[in-house]
């Protein structure tokens, strides 16, 4: 069929017929065409939307991205045909349908996933058919191979070169904001390729665009690496395993994690960047992702048979997971107590703690340090100000201040601070509900937003005294976080009173 142009400046693979031209050809919305630009003979597959008004008959609306091969201008001619399925739909249904992939299969999906001939739909369903029938290690291993190969890969003269990844779960897991510095300051290399926030309040990349830029390519990624030792820059700027951002885009709404495209997603990163030298970050307990040591050593062992397979030395460090780490939850709040840190502060002792371990067992693995002694130096690193010394050089050559300190970065201006009903010891805090309630009061979004917490499990604090404050940027979205929260109770406290009845709603 021959149609007229008509250039829409909408960001996404696709063409918007009119829907009785789109009867001729025999498509439907998000079914696919192809369009042939007759001057140079160059063709592009578009999904289909359809319009009664928008595009008029014979007439059709070719959205930028389809535009940029075809390099039409308005008015022009071009031809539209129906075009087939990709094979890869077939292969996404034998995994709905609970078949095993091959490595082809796999590679011909994360391909289309890569050049955008599947269409979000299409990867929702690969995605929930890898979450309800699990990958085995063998899925595992060609989907880790196939977002390496379908992306740019770093590689470093020299060896070796260390990375470290949490699996997330727990709030306030800003860790990586001493590990890196700490690491780079012992003369090793590690170019931290970090996530934006799946599930959580903030990833490190959140974290770290609060004191400078993120988005570097892989190029620039390898250039920064060799003259300072690390940076931690966002993973899905840098086109080093592609798929793996576009993954978890679709992940997002659900708020799943499969395990096996977690695992994928982590050593495929690790792999595109050369690291040889892999710590895996494993919070344990009730509100995590890893509900038990039994699980978590089951994942320690998919992790390092992974490993082991793409020649990375893995190590796996299961840490408690049951609070948060330190006391702040969201951007800006975990940015400042990590320079307080950096900048000698002796506390929270479960961040400080959490980052010299696995910095320590990096630093072992490297040679760095002898067995069991690793966190002592990681401690005399950060002690004496090395660690905020090279934290210093990795914001500036990423484009930010690095005469930036604590008391510069502010929470939002709106703020609730929640006190104890009652007087006893704190018992929970559900990771899960604070989570949620950081989100809700606009974290990772609004940098400013988050939660401070003030007293945690196991202390004894007086009715009317501060549990936590919640901060929001946005009046309304803080009013939404307080009712919410009144609902979730993500701290609890005891009292010697348990219950009541009859209760509120009569039971």
């Amino acid at each position: 069929m021959k149609l007229i142009t008509k250039i829409l400046d909408i960001a996404k693979r696709g063409v918007l017929l009119n829907r009785l031209d789109a009867r001729i050809l025999g498509v439907l919305d998000g079914d696919r065409v192809q369009v042939i630009n007759p001057q140079n003979g160059v063709s592009v597959t578009a999904f289909v939307d359809t319009t009664t008004t928008i595009a008029g008959q014979g007439t059709v609306g070719l959205y930028r991205i389809t535009n940029e091969r075809l390099n039409l201008a308005d008015g022009a001619g071009i031809e539209v045909r129906e075009a087939g399925r990709p094979a890869s739909l077939d292969f996404i249904k034998k995994k709905m349908d609970g078949g095993r992939l091959s490595k082809d299969e796999t590679l011909t999906i994360i391909k289309d996933v890569v050049n955008d001939d599947i269409s979000p739909a299409e990867l929702t369903a690969f995605i929930t058919a890898s979450y309800i029938n699990p990958l085995d290690m063998d899925e595992v291993e060609h989907l880790t191979r196939a977002m390496v190969e379908t992306g740019e890969q770093i590689k470093f003269a020299s060896h070796p070169i260390v990375d470290k990844h949490s699996i997330g779960g727990v709030p306030g897991n800003k860790i990586s904001l001493l590990v890196v510095p700490i690491i780079a300051a012992s003369g090793l290399k590690i170019p931290k390729t970090s996530s934006r926030a799946i599930t959580g309040a903030g990833g490190t990349a959140d974290l770290m665009e609060v004191l400078a830029g993120v988005e570097f390519s892989a190029g620039e990624v390898q250039q920064m690496t060799e003259k300072i030792g690390g940076v931690i820059v966002w993973g899905g700027a840098t086109n080093i395993a592609p798929a793996d951002d576009r993954i978890i885009i679709q992940e997002y709404p659900f708020k799943i994690d499969a395990r096996g495209q977690m695992l994928a997603s982590v050593m495929a990163k690790k792999y595109a960047v050369g690291a040889n030298l892999v710590v895996i970050d494993i919070p344990v307990g009730l509100h995590t992702k890893v509900p038990s040591m039994q699980d978590g050593r089951k994942l320690a062992r998919e992790f390092i048979e992974l490993g082991d397979r793409l020649n990375i030395k893995v190590e796996c460090a299961l840490t408690y997971g049951d609070i948060p780490v330190g006391h702040s939850i969201g951007p800006n709040l975990e940015v400042q107590e990590a320079l307080r840190v950096l900048e000698g502060s002796p506390e929270p002792n479960s961040f400080i703690q959490k980052s010299i371990s696995l910095a320590g067992i990096a630093l072992e693995m490297s040679g760095k340090a002898a067995r069991d002694t690793g966190a002592q130096l990681a401690q005399e690193i950060l002690t004496k100000g090395k660690a905020l010394e090279k934290f210093r050089e990795i914001i500036a050559i990423q484009g930010g201040d690095p005469n930036v300190k604590s008391d510069d970065i502010h929470p939002g201006d709106h703020e609730f601070v929640v006190n104890a009903p009652v007087s006893g010891y704190v018992i929970e805090m559900n990771n899960t509900s604070l989570i949620t309630l950081a989100r809700l009061a606009g974290a990772p979004h609004d940098r400013g937003a988050g939660i401070l917490l003030h007293a945690k499990k196991g202390k004894l604090i007086r009715a009317g005294e501060p549990l936590f404050t919640v901060y929001a940027e946005r009046s309304w979205r803080l009013q939404k976080a307080i009712e919410e929260g009144r609902r979730l109770m993500p701290v609890v406290v005891e009292g010697m009173l348990l219950g009541r009845v009859p209760s509120i709603n009569g039971i």
